[in-house]
């Protein structure tokens, strides 16, 4: 039987969602809680694989199991044996052709970003942080030349084991929130710290150091030499994966801090 679960993490009490060998990932930690509560370790398959210190609102993860349980004792069950940094938020049985990473249609992340001249304290770890103002309005003007299918290598990580640079980017936008600017990418997939990337160079169009028309320069001319440095994990949240409809999945509850996913 394969059963999919909704998870929710604080991705800086991780080291990532991959398994480790010192066992700090969190599939590392949701494979211990369900091998507690079955007696069998299962393989938990995630829709994406989000790095040290990135959070999550929205993971979906399949495994595969010969237990039964009531679908309302998975979640209760699993969140026993689970730190208090992961919690899962709903369970389900599915299709066994139902694959929570190939399946997805798409992925999006949101990136909350608190611009003030003091870093912030009791958000510290949930929100990034620029030291100068940021005028959402022309990021969001420059983000919206990533739109479209194209190589993004300006914006991909050296150790990226990604096959090809090309992904296609169908929302990028850029709002301001109160105190928060909120950057959200929509993709088919996404390169290794393609999102940080992202965001550093929007950082750039946002406080006056480069113009709006740099991200279509960055973009075409494909050389991550030239673009911003990688920004850091601690606002970056796996917000939402898409799938067909066919499968049913439960929704996902409203976030406090980001809304719905």
């Amino acid at each position: 039987m394969r059963i999919a679960l909704g998870l929710e993490y604080d991705g800086s009490a991780f080291c990532g969602w991959q398994t480790q060998p010192s066992g700090c990932g969190v599939q590392d930690h949701l494979e211990q809680a369900l091998e507690r509560f079955t007696q069998v370790r299962p393989e938990a398959v995630a829709a994406g694989r989000t790095d040290a210190g990135v959070h999550a609102i929205a993971q979906v993860v399949h495994f595969d199991t010969e237990a039964q349980r009531e679908t309302h004792s998975w979640v209760r069950g699993t969140n026993a044996n689970l730190p208090p940094g992961a919690r899962v938020q709903w369970a389900t049985p599915i299709a066994e052709d139902f694959h929570a990473r190939y399946s997805a249609r798409a992925r999006t992340y949101r990136y909350l970003l608190v611009d003030s001249p003091v870093a912030p304290a009791v958000l510290r770890g949930r929100v990034g942080w620029h030291h100068r103002p940021l005028d959402a309005a022309s990021m969001d003007r420059a983000a919206r030349e990533l739109v479209g299918e194209h190589d993004f290598s300006a914006f991909r990580d050296s150790e990226c084991q990604a096959k090809s640079p090309v992904r296609t980017l169908t929302r990028a936008s850029v709002e301001r929130r109160g105190a928060l600017v909120v950057v959200a990418l929509t993709a088919n997939a996404f390169l290794h710290h393609m999102v940080r990337n992202v965001v550093g160079a929007l950082a750039y169009v946002g406080d006056g150091r480069q113009p709006e028309g740099w991200m279509g320069e960055l973009l075409r001319g494909r050389d991550r030499r030239v673009a911003a440095p990688t920004f850091a994990p601690d606002g970056l949240y796996l917000a939402a994966i898409e799938y067909d409809p066919a499968f049913e999945l439960p929704a996902f509850p409203s976030h406090p801090l980001i809304g719905s996913p």
